[in-house]
């Protein structure tokens, strides 16, 4: 069978053209993107479609890398008027098996080789480049050692990448079936809040290479739009979150936050949700309250003069009363009570949320069945809601009723793209966000 019967054999000029380039990655001193390229060799074993794809798009870049050396290389020796005519060639060569390689990855029988989890190649490749995308772009642009790999390991961070590009395409293909979908997205919500405090512990016991600039800020969300107004600067946050919300809406709320998963586990100790009048009516006016407040305080203290150590306090107990929601009254109900009522950054994602075009629609022929309400726990969903054909306002596309619907009635929503697509898309987008926020979001 030729998907058997086609032999290892014809991985040969791929793995050279991939181990040409590890190894000029090495000269140049790269020890991370070195392994990561022979790691990535390695994967051709393995015959996912997904490597297959990832392998080709590490061929079109490498192509452009043998371009750029042969022009330095050819530069350093005319301008040493050295003879560089026989070195063009060898390098013609190179970038000539570089296009080679990339033939035969692309070709059909390749194809018929790489044939495992085939229906989720193009996903798991997005997943995949998105988040080597994202990580070497943060790299390439921050001043100063933004991955952990690069402050512990320097010339590493390369290798730290690959790793969470690799972490991405295989959490996100679990993703991709709405049932492990709902299963998975609390863990790798969990394992982002832990991972994001625990870095904070280890810096605060002494370890600063562990914090983002050594200067400390409190990780409270209130504290997103609060703090700038109070130092007059320090927007980075609340330029991660604007991102963010443009790209995946008040999914920022359901995937993203770091606190907002202590609600979110707080909840479902309480067991299963139900629809709340008063949690309904609180949504937005207890929201939209505490924003007056925490502006208005940040504003205030700020021209009193107060030192930024007695406004931490405020801040603190700020965080400590939404802590205290969360135990009381999340546990109590199964809703997430804090993030519905009491956060004032959900209250904007859901607004602001709506500039982008994800969205959560119900089909007409929806049977009522109710099952879509136990799961919500953001208070989005109740019979007047389904009749309408779209949750309410607190809705931050968490997906948990997607899954729910075993009548596959409910779904997410793309201009241009059928709903299926749609929801694949929008994994994709959110959890290669999820591995990005695990490389480079700490305090």
């Amino acid at each position: 069978m030729e998907n058997g019967k086609l032999r290892h054999y014809r991985l040969i000029i791929p793995l050279v053209a991939m181990l040409l380039l590890a190894a000029h990655a090495f000269r140049r001193g790269d020890a991370g993107l070195t392994a990561s390229l022979a790691v990535l060799a390695g994967l051709m074993f393995t015959r996912r479609s997904w490597v297959r794809l990832a392998t080709a798009a590490a061929f079109v870049w490498g192509g452009y890398v043998w371009a750029d050396a042969t022009v330095d290389f050819i530069s350093v020796r005319q301008a040493l008027d050295i003879p560089w005519i026989r070195l063009a060639v060898i390098m013609a060569g190179v970038i000539l098996l570089d296009g080679l390689a990339l033939a035969v990855m692309l070709g059909q029988r390749m194809e018929q080789y790489f044939s495992r989890e085939e229906d989720s190649a193009w996903a798991r490749f997005f997943l995949f480049a998105l988040t080597v995308f994202g990580l070497a772009m943060a790299r390439h642009n921050v001043s100063f050692p933004i991955l952990l790999f690069d402050r512990y390991l320097p010339g590493w961070g390369w290798f730290e990448i690959f790793g969470l590009a690799f972490y991405a395409q295989w959490i996100g293909g679990l993703m991709l079936h709405p049932a492990k979908h709902r299963k998975y997205r609390p863990r790798i919500w969990g394992l982002f809040s832990a991972v994001f405090f625990l870095q904070l512990g280890l810096g605060l016991l002494g370890m600063d290479r562990m914090l983002m600039t050594g200067t400390l800020h409190l990780p409270v969300p209130a504290m997103i739009v609060a703090g700038p107004v109070f130092r007059s600067g320090g927007f980075f946050m609340l330029i991660l979150f604007s991102v963010t919300v443009f790209l995946v809406g008040p999914a920022w709320c359901s995937h993203l936050c770091y606190i907002g998963a202590w609600d979110d586990a707080m909840s479902r100790l309480g067991g299963r949700p139900a629809p709340s009048g008063t949690i309904g009516r609180l949504s937005v006016a207890g929201r939209a309250t505490t924003i007056i407040l925490a502006l208005g305080l940040a504003y205030g203290l700020r021209a009193m003069g107060v030192p930024g150590a007695t406004a931490v306090l405020f801040g603190a107990g700020f965080g400590l009363a939404g802590v205290g929601i969360m135990v009381f009254l999340s546990r109590k109900t199964g809703m997430m009570v804090h993030c519905t009522t009491f956060c004032p950054m959900g209250l904007i994602a859901n607004i602001f949320g709506r500039i982008s075009p994800w969205r959560i629609r119900i089909d007409a022929d929806c049977t009522r069945c109710g099952a879509c309400y136990t799961r919500c726990r953001y208070n989005a969903l109740d019979e007047s809601r389904v009749g309408q054909g779209a949750p309410g306002l607190s809705c931050t596309l968490c997906g948990d009723c997607v899954s729910a619907c075993a009548h596959r009635l409910i779904g997410y929503r793309f201009p241009g793209l059928s709903s299926e697509h749609a929801r694949v898309a929008f994994i994709v987008l959110v959890v290669a966000l999820h591995a990005v926020f695990l490389g480079v979001a700490r305090i």
